[in-house]
C-alpha cells in the first residue's frame, strides 16, 4: 500500500469516527507509532484521535497501559493475551470510544519456528465491550511488515467496527 493509499484509509476511519462523536486511542509496538502517524496525517484528526502510546518494551507496555506481566511471561509479548490486554489498557487510560494494538516481529531477527519474522497480533477494543483479536504473517523486509500491519489495523477498524455504524447515524 502507498503512502497515499494509507492516507486515504486513514481519512475514511478519521470521517466515521467524526460522523460517529468518537475517538480512537492506539498502542503500539512493532509499527514503533506508525498507526498514530497516518492517523495524525488527517487534517482535523484532534477531533477525534485521543492519543498514541508506543509500548515497545515489556515494561512500558506493564508501566503505561496495564498490561500483566503474568500474561506476559505466559504467552510472549507478540500473543493474543497481550495484544487484548493492551487494548483494553489503552482504552481505559485514554478514556477513547475505540482502541488500536499490536504487537509483532517485524524482523529481521526476532522470530522463532512458532512466532517467525512477519508474525504480528493486533488488538481491538471499544467502550461498548467489544474486543476482537486477529493475527497475520506479512512478508518482507522490516518496513514491508510494518507497513502492512499499519494498513491491517486500520483495515480491521473500518470493517469490524466502524464501517456498519455508519449506517445507524
Amino acid at each position: 500500500m502507498t503512502d497515499s493509499a494509507l492516507f486515504e484509509l486513514s481519512k475514511q476511519v478519521g470521517k466515521a469516527l467524526g460522523q460517529l462523536g468518537a475517538t480512537l486511542t492506539t498502542a503500539e509496538s512493532c509499527t514503533g507509532g506508525w498507526i498514530a502517524k497516518v492517523i495524525t496525517d488527517v487534517p482535523g484528526s484532534s477531533a477525534w484521535f485521543e492519543r498514541g502510546f508506543v509500548t515497545y518494551s515489556n515494561e512500558a507496555k506493564q508501566q503505561l497501559i496495564g498490561v500483566s506481566p503474568q500474561t506476559l511471561e505466559a504467552y510472549g509479548a507478540v500473543s493474543e493475551g497481550v495484544v487484548l490486554e493492551m487494548a483494553q489498557g489503552v482504552l481505559a487510560a485514554a478514556q477513547a470510544d475505540y482502541a488500536v494494538s499490536v504487537s509483532g516481529i517485524a524482523g529481521p531477527d526476532g522470530g522463532s519456528e512458532e512466532k517467525p519474522v512477519g508474525t504480528v497480533w493486533f488488538g481491538f477494543a471499544s467502550k461498548q465491550g467489544t474486543t476482537i483479536a486477529k493475527v497475520q504473517r506479512f512478508d518482507g523486509d522490516r518496513e514491508a511488515v510494518r507497513r502492512q500491519a499499519t494498513e491491517f489495523a486500520l483495515q480491521i477498524l473500518w470493517d469490524d467496527f466502524l464501517k456498519n455504524k455508519l449506517d445507524t447515524v
